[in-house]
Order: C-alpha cells, then sequence, then structure tokens
C-alpha cells in the first residue's frame, strides 16, 4: 500500500471495493434464502457485487490498469446506487408483497451512494496530490 493514498477506516479504495462486492455477493444469496424467493432478481446484488469484486481485485493484482478497473468499479456503484430508486416506483405497497425487494433496493441506494461517494473522494485525493 502506498502511503500516499485515499483511506477511510484504515483502509484504502481498492479493498473496500473488494468488501463491498462481497457484501453484496452475500446480501443477494441471504436474501434469497431468506425470503424464499426461487426468481433470480433476489440475485441482483450478488451479481454486481461479483462484478465489483472481480474488478476491485483486478485492480490490485494488475496496478498498471488499477485506474481503468477502479473507473469501472466507481460506475458499477453509480448503477447500483441509481438501481435501487426503482423502489419508488413501489410506493403504494412500499415493505408490502415485495418487502425484502424493497430491503434490497433501499440498501442499494444508501450503500451505492456511499460507495460512490467515497471512490469520488479517493478520486478527488488522488488528483490533488499527484
Amino acid at each position: 500500500m502506498n502511503e500516499l493514498e485515499y483511506k477511510f477506516s484504515g483502509k484504502n479504495i481498492e479493498t473496500i471495493s473488494i468488501y463491498y462486492g462481497l457484501f453484496l455477493i452475500t446480501w443477494g444469496i441471504l436474501v434469497m434464502l431468506i425470503s424464499g424467493t426461487s426468481s433470480p432478481t433476489a440475485l441482483i446484488p450478488s451479481f454486481i457485487g461479483l462484478a465489483v469484486f472481480s474488478f476491485s481485485y483486478l485492480a490490485v493484482k494488475l496496478p498498471s490498469k488499477k485506474k481503468l478497473f477502479m473507473h469501472i468499479v466507481v460506475l458499477l456503484g453509480v448503477l447500483i446506487f441509481l438501481g435501487g430508486f426503482r423502489v419508488l416506483s413501489n410506493m403504494e405497497d412500499l415493505f408490502g408483497a415485495k418487502f425484502w425487494a424493497d430491503v434490497s433496493q433501499i440498501m442499494m441506494i444508501l450503500t451505492g451512494g456511499f460507495f460512490t461517494y467515497l471512490c469520488v473522494q479517493s478520486f478527488i485525493f488522488v488528483r490533488k496530490n499527484r
């Protein structure tokens, strides 16, 4: 790890991204198991989390391509954040028949927004310290 890099809670953005990807993978699987649904849409966070994890891992393993991979990761973060707003289309039955879908979408808004914020802060930090 470089001494001159953005850190949050002592972790650099690549490590945070790997953890976030693992969180999303776990979330999707747990929601599918808890809700008892067989719908593959319950695994959407897992699929996106797998992509976040994969590109973050590649950023660590291939430092020469880190910039490219981390830009892909932040784009995925933005998509997670925006995808969560689908919950607004179901406001009349919020936390009703599709309780776990609503919870997952709110989770995506909150965590995707915060993750994107951290990524942008990291990009700003790197740009200022070139």
